[in-house]
């Protein structure tokens, strides 16, 4: 029995990537396409959310370092002095005696704009305030002013 003059049969195999078949690669494509459309709209929406909530933590800190500097010079700074006397020493009166650094930098709100500074304030001794995604007063929802008085 010679087998060199008969044709070799072979069993048609299914195209193959990288060891998974054509059929399979898709299967899980559309499996992620699906997830993806259902999950992507809800963590987009976030961004918003994350923002206020970066927002109420800097100025819980910066409350903080507030409520030292007034132990230390039995005062809060004035309007003119504003936040940064938090980090560098006040050049103009009352320049406290016993100032110390009492953050490394002053942070900007998510929005990239300084963080806002009354004494007295209009919704306490003093109020620490962002005036959220638009930059103006009032608004609402990722608009919305986000300040001391909301902690």
């Amino acid at each position: 029995m010679s087998t060199s003059n008969s044709p070799i049969r072979r069993r048609r195999r299914p195209a193959r990537v990288g060891g998974f078949t054509l059929i399979e690669v898709m299967v899980v494509v559309v499996i992620l396409g699906v997830l993806a459309a259902l999950i992507v709209p809800r963590v987009v929406g976030r961004t918003d959310d994350a923002r206020a909530v970066a927002a109420r933590q800097d100025i819980t800190a910066i409350l903080q370092a507030l409520k030292l500097y007034r132990v230390d010079s039995s005062r809060y700074p004035t309007v003119t002095q504003g936040l940064e006397a938090l980090v560098t020493k006040p050049a103009t009166e009352p320049v406290p005696s016993n100032w110390k650094s009492y953050l490394d930098r002053m942070p900007k709100d998510p929005w990239g704009k300084p963080y806002l500074y009354l004494n007295p304030g209009a919704h306490g001794e003093i109020d620490v305030f962002s005036f959220g995604a638009d930059g103006q007063p009032g608004g609402s929802g990722p608009d919305a002013d986000i300040g001391s008085w909301d902690l």
